[in-house]
């Protein structure tokens, strides 16, 4: 079999960023997939399940009720190999587009207070494994060493 497009990229050289995964075509729609890639793979420790629980949540709460992309979200999960999350949008998106978008969402996880949404036994299939304060950690970290002063070397991935 054939490498899937995402085994060909070098984790090796591959930064924390926001980078476009890929496009596909479903009927007359373009789906942007994002790879939001929080650690470095393969350098350092890989996020617990518990914080990338709460991210997933917070995100997908946030991204699925926001006033202009709400409407374009597709999917906001975790990574298998736990190193960040994918996005995916309606729409013919590049990873810059995407920034302000990002930004807002981890200062709302940054910020939050409160329950998290959905963390409930009759909500969520695991509702005990969360962890809002290292969520919180994890995204104020996203934010500053990655976001808030992006460049191309965290938007495109590494030839």
């Amino acid at each position: 079999m054939e490498k899937i497009a995402s085994f060909t990229i070098d984790h090796l050289r591959l930064l924390p960023g926001v980078y476009v995964s890929r496009r596909d075509i479903a009927g007359d729609s373009v789906i942007t997939t994002f790879d939001i890639r929080m650690t470095r793979p393969n350098y350092e420790p890989v996020m617990n399940t518990a914080e990338m629980h709460a991210i997933e949540h917070l995100g997908a709460t946030y991204l699925r009720n926001h006033p202009v992309f709400g409407d374009k979200i597709i999917y906001f999960g975790p990574m298998g190999c736990r190193t960040g999350f994918y996005l995916l949008l309606n729409g013919d998106h590049e990873s810059r587009d995407v920034v302000p978008l990002l930004t807002s969402m981890f200062e709302f996880i940054r910020d939050f207070s409160g329950e998290v949404p959905g963390a409930s036994a009759r909500d969520c299939g695991n509702y005990l494994d969360m962890n809002l304060p290292m969520a919180k950690y994890l995204a104020d970290r996203f934010l500053r060493e990655v976001l808030e002063n992006i460049d191309d070397s965290r938007l495109y991935y590494p030839e």
